[in-house]
Parts: C-alpha cells; sequence; structure tokens
C-alpha cells in the first residue's frame, strides 16, 4: 500500500492540519499553479520539491493570503482560509518563513524577534517564550544587540526561523529555508526543524535541494511547471527514477 493511500485512509479518522484543495493561480494570463492538492499531519513534516520556477514560492505565497487564489480552498484544522486576509492566516497559526530570510538588516536581533509577535495581542508580554527561542537557537542570544544585517547567512536564517515562532504557529511554511547555506548550518537546521515537529507544529518545507528535503519529511510532493507531478513516502520518491535523476543527480 502506497503512503498516499495510507495517508487518506488516515484522514477518515484524523483530519490534516493543513489541507490545499485543487488551488489555480494566475499571474496575469500566465496559469502558474495548477490544480495543487496536498495535505500535511500535525506534527509532521511534508516537502514539496521542485526546480527553480516550479511553483513553489507562488504555493507559498498563496497559503499566506499574498497570492489570490482563482480557484480551490486552503484549510487549517478544518477552517477555511481560502478567502482570509495574511492577518487572519497568521492569528489562525498559519506563518510563513520567507525565502531569502528577509530580516530587517538595520534592527537589532532582539528587534527583528519583536517583529514576529507583532500580529500578537499579547506581543508586550513574550519574555517566557523569548527564553524559550533563545534556548533553541543559543547564537541569537549572544548576538542580540547585533544589526541583523551583520550576520552571516546561517545566522540571519536561524533570526528568520526564531522569528516565526514568536508569532505561534501552529504550522509553518519554510520556503527555502537552506539556499545557500554551509553544509554544517544545513545539518543544524535540519535539527531545528526536528525539535519543532517534536512539539507538534507542522511544516511544508519548499526545497530545490531534494536530499536534504527527502531526508527530513515523512513524505512529499514534486512540483513541475505548476503542476504536482508526484508524490509518495520520502523513501518512495528517493527511489523513484526520474526523481533521482532529475533531482538527486543518480
Amino acid at each position: 500500500m502506497s503512503c498516499e493511500i495510507r495517508w487518506l485512509l488516515k484522514r477518515t479518522w484524523e483530519p490534516a492540519m493543513l489541507d490545499v484543495s485543487g488551488i489555480d493561480v494566475w499571474y496575469g494570463k500566465n496559469h502558474v499553479l495548477r490544480d495543487v492538492s496536498f495535505t500535511v499531519g500535525e506534527g509532521e513534516v511534508v516537502a514539496l520539491v521542485g526546480s527553480n520556477a516550479a511553483g513553489k514560492t507562488t504555493t507559498m505565497r498563496s497559503l499566506m493570503g499574498l497570492k489570490e487564489l482563482r480557484s480551490g480552498a486552503i484549510r487549517l484544522a478544518g477552517a477555511d482560509l481560502s478567502e482570509a486576509d495574511t492577518v487572519r492566516r497568521v492569528r489562525s497559526g498559519l506563518v510563513l518563513v520567507p525565502e531569502g530570510r528577509q530580516v530587517f538588516p538595520k534592527f537589532s536581533v532582539a528587534d527583528n524577534l519583536a517583529m514576529g509577535a507583532y500580529h500578537r495581542s499579547d506581543r508586550n508580554d513574550i519574555g517566557d517564550e523569548l527564553e524559550s527561542v533563545f534556548e533553541l537557537f543559543p547564537r541569537l542570544r549572544e548576538r542580540r544587540a547585533q544589526k541583523a544585517g551583520s550576520m552571516s547567512g546561517g545566522e540571519q536564517q536561524m533570526l528568520a526561523l526564531a522569528r516565526g515562532l514568536l508569532a505561534k504557529p501552529r504550522f509553518l511554511l519554510l520556503d527555502e529555508p537552506v539556499l545557500g547555506l554551509a553544509p554544517l548550518i544545513i545539518v543544524e537546521i535540519e535539527n531545528i526543524v526536528r525539535k519543532l515537529v517534536a512539539r507538534g507544529i507542522g511544516v511544508l518545507l519548499a526545497e530545490q535541494n531534494a536530499a536534504m528535503a527527502l531526508r527530513l519529511a515523512s513524505r512529499a510532493y514534486v512540483l513541475e511547471s505548476g503542476r504536482i507531478s508526484a508524490s509518495g513516502s520520502s523513501q518512495e520518491l528517493q527511489q523513484n527514477e526520474t526523481v533521482r535523476r532529475m533531482y538527486l543527480g543518480a
């Protein structure tokens, strides 16, 4: 029995945390996402693998309400967010850590972290959560007064992840989190994601680095030219001849 069939059977009694159903997105006259559907469970990492311009970032932006759907539905823990604005999606627990980190370079680490809590009603009372974030990212504690723009790429990625956690996510969208990072930093990011999943946070991981994504995720979907072309368990996709040739260099 394939991973997808097992997952569909499981869903008859346990709904997905994130359920994306048949979304279509256009940029002007260009149909960039075509009937894209996938699910991610609570405390599960699922990868969205594809080459540059396959539609991964557009998918992430659409999930956050930054790009309007032409059709389809997005549900988080059963709640329909298809027409919700970005603020409501964040307050519902859906949080994006964007491609390129997008930290505020002239702000300190502490100020960048505070921006993660901007939409929270209790944003002035996050001391305990800051402490929890610093335990997960001890390097940020050491650099809390440092300007984000003076940090290394790996440190900025950790800051972007930590900032996302201050938004109190139930579900994280990670868009190319290891792009351009050294192998040792990639391993560190992987370990951090595993710790977040152990806390029950679901993760959708969009990655060109298919080897890393399939190593970290339990299941994966392959996105090609705006369509899902393959899906299955990470182990199944690692053994798929087309996936191995196109994305794993084998």
